[in-house]
């Protein structure tokens, strides 16, 4: 099998095997906080979930659940200097994933290419993010919590580019690393084991909220205290990403006109298409080695059943993760004529919860491409049949690399210039991480 791995390697070009070999950056210097810490399997970080909140595993019992939880408002705190401060370690959390010392549970994680199915750990990372945060709002005296906790976004998840074998134990390890007054950032890492050492797969930063009982209104949570100059940088870094996301936020194509230098690249883009053979604007003609935008997308349709609920009996936000990778993918495999592996992850926004019982509708659209990469964005919507609407939940944004180089995305129209621009600046600011 090791031969099989090795031979692989070698077939795929320089770059790729860059990609796939190179370590995570900045894992060397977390601090340690395993100390004391028994791992939990991967399995049971729901159930707990399930008994922090006091949810039901019964579908039919989900009203009455949250109707109890109701009697909760009066244990949240009026301000958040009433909560007691806590330290980065106190909710640092390890979580077993036993692909090769449990093989029975291997396949729900195996894909076809025998490597692990990278959706699988969205959801993982998803609920360990949420697990984390109620460990660190814990209070001694409360058998359950008044807070109900979601993921708000996904900051980031770089891949240290190896390929994640589907038979060898994979560790997550991860705690809160910097708090606002209603907001969590989570740090998490995904290890997995290689001659009797963990070695790095992945880093991710994700952001949660605390909401009331009901799921309706901002909640207090702990302040964090860092206590080493390691924490404190790391807490640095924690307020640097948020002021990163406002002025991400505030430079969007859908609120600011690009940049000069943007402008003339969707100016060069246009006069690349242009029919020499006439005088007019309208005439276009693809470049070589080229494909229009319009034909660079993938769709697909959810229906979101009970199974795939939460601890808050709407759909889970790590199912929604992995659908739209899965198919951001399939369109990155369609685009290159090869198999893609995916090199980060970024500012995933959960913009509105999705029901149990909706239609989801996912759209996976190649936005931008550079040599071996593809950027793909992902736009998933819930369809209403008794209203006829359309309300935007989520918007992904995947970074791939192919075996080969791809060919170059044109876009035709201003809009899709516009979604150009927005994956080139996605794609920069990976590229600038990794």
């Amino acid at each position: 099998m090791l031969a099989t791995r090795l031979c692989t390697m070698r077939k795929l070009p320089s770059v790729l095997a860059r990609t796939l070999t190179s370590g995570t950056s900045g894992s060397s210097m977390l601090p340690d906080m395993s100390e004391g810490h028994l791992p939990i399997h991967v399995n049971n970080v729901r159930s707990r979930l399930r008994d922090i909140v006091g949810a039901s595993t019964n579908w039919r019992d989900h009203v009455q659940a949250m109707q109890e939880r109701k009697a909760l408002h009066t244990l949240l705190a009026k301000r958040q200097e009433d909560l007691p401060p806590r330290r980065m370690k106190d909710s640092y959390l390890e979580v077993i994933l036993p692909l090769g010392s449990q093989p029975e549970i291997r396949e729900k994680y195996l894909n076809v290419h025998n490597s692990v199915r990278f959706g699988r750990i969205l959801e993982d990372l998803d609920s360990l993010g949420v697990l984390i945060c109620y460990t660190h709002t814990k209070q001694e005296m409360q058998p359950r919590s008044p807070l109900s906790i979601v993921t708000a976004l996904v900051d980031k998840i770089n891949l240290c580019k190896k390929i994640i074998y589907p038979d060898c134990d994979i560790k997550f390890t991860g705690n809160v690393s910097w708090v606002g007054r209603t907001s969590m950032e989570v740090k998490m890492h995904m290890l997995q084991l290689h001659d009797g050492d963990y070695s790095p797969v992945l880093d991710a930063t994700f952001v949660m909220v605390a909401r009331d009982p009901e799921n309706k209104r901002p909640a207090f949570v702990n302040p964090l205290i860092p206590e080493t100059p390691e924490e404190e940088e790391i807490f640095k870094q924690g307020e640097l990403n948020k002021v990163k996301r406002i002025d991400f936020s505030t430079a969007s194509l859908l609120k600011m006109a690009p940049t000069a230098e943007e402008r003339n690249i969707v100016h060069d883009l246009f006069l690349n298409t242009l029919d020499t053979r006439t005088v007019s604007f309208r005439s276009r003609k693809l470049p070589p080695n080229s494909v229009w935008m319009e034909d660079a997308k993938l769709k697909g349709l959810q229906i979101c059943h009970p199974q795939e609920r939460n601890i808050f009996n709407r759909i889970f936000g790590g199912f929604l993760m992995r659908k739209a990778f899965e198919l951001g993918w399939a369109t990155a495999c369609s685009y290159g004529g090869s198999r893609p592996f995916i090199v980060s992850v970024d500012d995933i926004m959960f913009q509105r919860p999705v029901e149990v019982g909706s239609l989801l509708l996912l759209s996976a659209q190649v936005c931008y491409t550079e040599k071996n990469y593809i950027q793909i964005r992902v736009h998933s919507e819930v369809y209403d049949a008794d209203t006829r609407e359309h309300q935007t939940t989520n918007i992904f944004h995947f970074t791939f690399i192919s075996e080969n180089e791809v060919p170059r995305v044109v876009p035709k129209t201003y809009g899709e210039s516009m979604l150009y621009l927005d994956g080139k600046r996605h794609f920069a600011a990976t590229m600038k991480e990794i």
